[in-house]
């Protein structure tokens, strides 16, 4: 019998992905539909179709399953810290089983995006790979020697609700979060944080696309915005590579694609790494996810072929 496909899906905020990928990493299937809005039950019915249809694909191989959800889980099993709210509080790993009627590996969606670009992505090969999601929201995940690092209170890589370091004059205030904090990395660093800065310095209410297009051609509030992004991106990851100093920081997410922070960012951090300076150099290096949108359901593929 052939070995059994590794199916891994990527529940997000506004969109589920589902991957087949067989033992070599080539992708056999791909599916993406629109997250059901406010309604777990909805999601849990939405997932288990997607189960199906990956299952009428693999037929008589079979498939191990990994789920890449925002948030983590707490000691009883149920979602906590996901800014997908209506899954906090649900036992997701439980009803998912149930659902599929299979055991599966359950994690963060940017400890996937981690697992994925240590494996065969931007950070193959490195010691520590930081692996952060610029997106909806913000998140991170860290791999070490290609396993991922969880921790006993399963926060490990929670750096969008750590607060911005290093404050500059004119920060404050700083924007409130849903977790009850003021300043968190989330609300500055997101897509929705990058807009909402603009907003906040008299730009028009438009989202990060249409400010990175605008930005390109020359806008001078765009490029403001821009530079004040990369510049607490910049204090972000340094503050990061004081504490974990990874070999690789991979970017995922949507402003991932945006080509100014592989230059920028690296020009600034130095200003905070503790050894940075032009005798001490950061090593570090800053670079996008080899997989890009595909990397999060990837590495939730990896993370079921490999406990699922």
């Amino acid at each position: 019998m052939s070995p059994p496909l590794a199916l891994g899906i990527d529940l997000g905020g506004t969109k589920i992905e589902a991957v087949l990928l067989d033992a070599a990493g080539r992708e056999c299937w791909r599916l993406r539909i629109n997250t059901p809005r406010d309604d777990y039950g909805a999601v849990i019915t939405a997932l288990g179709q997607l189960v199906d249809q990956a299952r009428s694909v693999a037929g008589a191989a079979g498939l191990s399953i990994g789920v890449g959800a925002p948030g983590s889980l707490t000691a009883g099993g149920l979602v906590k810290n996901a800014n997908s709210l209506c899954l906090n509080g649900r036992p997701l790993l439980l009803d998912l089983q149930a659902a599929f009627a299979q055991p599966l590996r359950l994690a963060n969606d940017a400890n996937c995006l981690a697992l994925s670009e240590a494996t065969d992505g931007a950070g193959a090969g490195a010691e520590v790979v930081f692996a952060a999601i610029l997106g909806t929201g913000t998140g991170a995940g860290i791999a070490v020697h290609g396993q991922v690092l969880v921790g006993p209170n399963r926060l490990a890589g929670e750096w969008g609700h750590n607060p911005l370091p290093w404050a500059v004059a004119g920060e404050d205030p700083l924007p409130a979060c849903y977790c009850g904090q003021h300043g968190c990395l989330e609300t500055l660093l997101s897509g929705p944080g990058l807009a909402s800065d603009h907003l906040r310095h008299g730009g028009a209410a438009v989202d990060a696309r249409q400010i990175a297009a605008a930005a390109e051609h020359g806008d001078a509030d765009c490029l403001a915005t821009l530079r004040r992004h990369s510049h607490r991106l910049a204090r972000a990851l340094a503050a990061v590579i004081n504490l974990l100093d990874p070999d690789v920081i991979v970017l995922g997410g949507g402003l991932s694609r945006l080509p100014h922070l592989y230059t920028e960012v690296p020009a600034l951090w130095s200003q905070w790494v503790f050894s940075g300076g032009v005798r001490d150099p950061v090593r570090t290096r800053l670079l996008p996810s080899v997989h890009g949108d595909a990397s999060g359901v990837r590495g939730a593929a990896w993370l079921g072929r490999d406990g699922g």
